[in-house]
């Protein structure tokens, strides 16, 4: 595992985490002792500083996500919609100008659905990948800050 990965709370070598369409996974970090025993974990402050930051880049790919599910909402009603009426308009077999013939049309408005419905999907499961990845950085800030405040306590005691 590369020490920027750990340093972090990244991973992707672990063995039960991956990487979901560039979505690196969290480490999470079981042994807090020999975790900050690492070489490039010299402070908590710094951990808890590169966590910190692992954890509002979650946050900023997880606002892109939103606005992408919403935009995808707005947009298949608006396929769906634009379907019909043309599926309506080949049962009249209205006499209409259009830039491509209606089953031209119907592929590439089936097609461009498709796509979006298979991409919202996709984006809900970003989505729910994300946010295990930042309750696991989460969950490791909070482990980090209590082994140093113990180890505080337990320095404050001995003095």
């Amino acid at each position: 595992m590369a020490a920027d990965e750990v340093a972090s709370g990244i991973s992707k070598e672990s063995p039960n985490a991956s990487e979901i369409r560039g979505i690196p996974a969290a480490y999470f970090v079981d042994d807090v002792d020999t975790f900050m025993k690492q070489s490039e974990n010299d402070s908590a402050e710094t951990v808890l500083r590169k966590l910190d930051e692992q954890h509002q880049k979650y946050k900023f790919l997880e606002m892109n996500l939103l606005q992408k599910k919403r935009r995808l909402r707005q947009q298949v009603p608006d396929m769906k919609q634009t379907l019909d009426i043309l599926r309506h308009l080949k049962k009249k077999e209205a006499n209409v100008m259009l830039e491509y013939s209606t089953e031209e049309a119907e592929a590439l408005l089936c097609k461009n659905l498709d796509s979006a419905t298979q991409s919202s999907i996709q984006v809900e499961e970003d989505l729910d990948f994300l946010r295990d990845q930042y309750t696991t950085i989460e969950v490791n800030m909070a482990r980090v800050y209590n082994w140093d405040v113990k180890r505080r306590q337990a320095v404050a005691a001995s003095t």
